[in-house]
Formats: structure tokens, C-alpha cells, sequence
């Protein structure tokens, strides 16, 4: 289980209440801040959830903690008819819906308020789920992939885009100065919530990467579960897959 890592630490807000209030805050900086804090790697990321995505022909994707929707655009190119974009943040939402419109995917994407531990889809809904840098973000990781398992139909498959902390010298020692140094300082250029930008990091670091999450999810019932470190170990994708049913 990972240590839970809130926003803003003197808050009363719980915390989903303090994530939804800091992705609200950064909402209209947060693609800008992608982009120099991963220095554009994380679409390079993002295309190789695509890339393992199409292979299995989805035609109905739940693309959770959505965003701004870099992600939920790019699975078009799977061929899925339909890509349901989730979020917890109104102002992420607001950005994303903006550029599905721009793109005129509006037939294709549909971007959605919800709780990714509280899913409003039925039993064996979607093909496939993604996540893109938002599992670190539920308040209760199991409940968050029990409720994935849940809407996910047999045999379909879920991949988990995530950032992770490199084991080896000398990425291990450049990824922590990196993100105890640098990061706060493009935080600062970014936004004034400076909370925000450290809680990024803070929760990064302490989130179960690597086999620790895989076995998180082999207990919560998914199987053939794999994991493929990106750039050194900054970041790490995962996949894994509902069972089918049985008799």
C-alpha cells in the first residue's frame, strides 16, 4: 500500500477533496508543466500505451484521471469507437473538452466528472482502462483497481502509465536531485501553488513502482501482469488483464 501523500498537509479537506482542488488550480498550466518537467518525453510515453493498446482492438476504452486528455485523444488511433475520458477535477475537464472539440472528436471522446474509486459503469463495461500519472492520485489504491477490475470485461486489458524512481546509479541519484531541486523551482514558474508542485513529487516518490505493484494488482485479481520501465526507470507502464469468465 502506498503512504498517503495529501496536497496541502494543514488542509481539513480529505484527500480527494485536496486533489481535485489542486488539479482545479493548475488546470490551464498542467500541459505546459508536462511538457518541461518530463522535457516532452511523456508523449513519447503516451504513444507507447497507443502502441500496446491497438494490438488488442479495443473498441470501448475508459481512460481514467484523464486530465486535460493527452491521453484519451491519442488511444483514437487504437480505432476505439468509444473513449470515455474520466476525472475528479471540473478545471482539468474544462481544458480537455476544449481540445477534443478543437480536434472535433466530440463522436469519439466523451469527457466525464467521476470518482475513480467510485465507478458509475456497470459490471464488464470497457474493452480496455488506462491511467496516465493519476494512480498515485486515489485515496485508496486497492479500492481504485478493484473498481478498474469491476467495469473492465473479461479477458479486457488495463495499462497504467505512471512515473516511478529509477534503482540504478548514477539515474537514482540524478532523479532525486532533480526533483527535491529543479522541480520546485518550474513549480514556482508555473503557478503560485507551490504545494501543488511538491506534492507532485512527494507523491512520486513514495508510490509502490515496479513489482511492488505488480503484486498489488495480482491481489486484487488481475493476471498476466507486467511492468516496462521508461527513460531509465523515470517513469514504468503496466499491464495486466482481467481474467475470462468461467464456469
Amino acid at each position: 500500500m502506498s503512504k498517503k501523500v495529501t496536497p496541502y498537509k494543514d488542509s481539513d479537506l480529505g484527500k480527494k477533496e485536496q486533489v481535485t482542488k489542486m488539479f482545479d488550480t493548475i488546470s490551464k498550466n498542467y500541459d505546459g508543466l508536462n511538457r518541461v518537467i518530463s522535457f516532452g518525453i511523456d508523449i513519447k510515453w503516451r504513444k507507447k500505451v497507443v502502441e500496446i493498446l491497438k494490438k488488442e482492438h479495443p473498441k470501448s476504452i475508459l481512460d481514467i484521471a484523464t486530465g486535460t486528455g493527452d491521453l484519451a485523444i491519442a488511444l483514437v488511433k487504437t480505432g476505439a469507437k468509444k473513449i470515455i475520458g474520466l476525472d475528479i477535477s471540473p478545471g482539468m475537464l474544462a481544458v480537455g473538452k476544449d481540445k477534443v472539440k478543437d480536434k472535433k472528436l466530440d463522436n469519439t471522446i466523451e469527457m466525464v466528472v467521476g470518482d475513480s474509486e467510485n465507478l458509475v459503469f456497470d459490471d464488464n463495461s470497457f474493452d480496455a482502462v488506462t491511467v496516465s500519472f493519476g494512480v498515485r492520485n486515489f485515496e485508496t489504491l486497492e479500492t481504485g483497481m478493484a473498481e478498474i477490475l469491476r467495469v473492465l470485461k473479461p479477458n479486457g486489458s488495463l495499462v497504467i502509465l505512471e512515473t516511478s524512481v529509477p534503482t540504478k546509479t548514477p539515474y537514482k541519484q540524478g532523479y532525486t536531485f532533480y526533483t527535491k531541486n529543479i522541480l520546485p523551482l518550474i513549480g514556482r514558474m508555473f503557478s503560485k501553488d507551490n504545494s501543488a508542485y511538491g506534492y507532485l513529487s512527494e507523491s512520486a516518490s513514495v508510490f509502490p513502482h515496479g513489482e511492488n505493484f505488480n503484486n498489488i494488482l495480482r491481489e486484487i485479481g488481475f493476471i498476466d501482469v507486467t511492468n516496462k520501465p521508461q527513460t531509465f526507470g523515470v517513469a514504468s507502464i503496466y499491464i495486466a488483464k482481467k481474467a475470462s469468465t468461467t464456469l
